[in-house]
This record gives structure tokens, sequence and C-alpha cells, in this order.
């Protein structure tokens, strides 16, 4: 499958909530480490965290587009929406763009990773000041804490 295909099936099967057929475009012991839940390594950690998605939102849209491919690294941004069902959301539409990073062994995914405004999509759900700030703390000292950053946190 080429690139492009694969990106469109990904962003398909993950709006539709359909976890086989997300996992089944990753390598056995692929990851899925998404921006809000985390790490998921595995197929059927891939599957658990996809129904994850549903706890929170319905009605997902997820659109790829540029994507390019270099090797075994593929890029592509999108556009990604939901209706939360989180009360205090009063059923919002969350939008947020963002970009995808796929790490490829063959015809499938070893890793994938993305990066949009968390912040942004939360509060949008009407997360409170006070938890938004906790988070956005949160994920900046897990950031800073990797080793590749001490050049940059000095």
């Amino acid at each position: 499958m080429r690139f492009p295909e694969l990106v469109q099936h990904f962003a398909a099967a993950a709006a539709a909530g359909e976890g086989d057929s997300l996992a089944d475009l990753f390598t056995p012991e692929g990851t899925y480490d998404d921006y809000f839940f985390g790490p998921c390594t595995g197929r059927q950690a891939i599957k658990q965290m996809l129904k994850h998605f549903a706890e929170g939102g319905r009605d997902f849209r997820w659109e790829f587009y540029d994507p390019v491919c270099s090797g075994n690294i593929g890029y592509a941004s999108y556009r990604f929406s939901f209706q939360s069902t989180r009360p205090e959301a009063k059923g919002a539409r969350v939008t947020f763009d963002g970009i995808g990073r796929f790490e490829l062994d063959g015809d499938r995914i070893q890793r994938y990773s993305e990066v949009f405004d968390r912040g942004m999509a939360l509060a949008q759900q009407a997360f409170e000041p006070e938890r938004l700030s906790k988070i956005a703390l949160k994920y900046a000292k897990a950031l800073q804490s990797r080793p590749e950053w001490a050049p940059h946190v000095r």
C-alpha cells in the first residue's frame, strides 16, 4: 500500500472506531503514541486505546492531507474533529489540526506519533483553567526530562 493510501485507511479506521482495521495497519509490536492517551504498544493495546476515543466523544472526523514519505518515515498534516460528550462541554464540536509522523516497517506502521495543540483541544471541552495549567505543565516536564532535550533546558 502506498503511503497516501495508508494514511487514508488509518484516518478512516480511527474515525469509525474500527479497532481491528486500525491495529492491522501496525506491525505486531507497533506503537500508537496518542497525544492525549500516550503510547500504546501492540495491536491489542491500540484497539483498547481506540475504545477510549468513544468515551470522550462521538462523530469523529479525521482528514489527512499533504502526505510525504522518504524512506521509512512519512508525515501528513491533518484536521481532526469530534463532538465532545464531556458534560461540561455541552456538546461542543472540538476542532484542531496537527501533524502525524509515521515510522514504517515495509507496508506497516512501526510507530505513529503526532503533534497538535493539546491545550486548544482541551479548552474547547471546557476544562477548567487550573486543570489546563496542570496538564500543560505535566507534559512540559515530561518533554524536558527526555535526554535529547538536555541542551535546551540548561
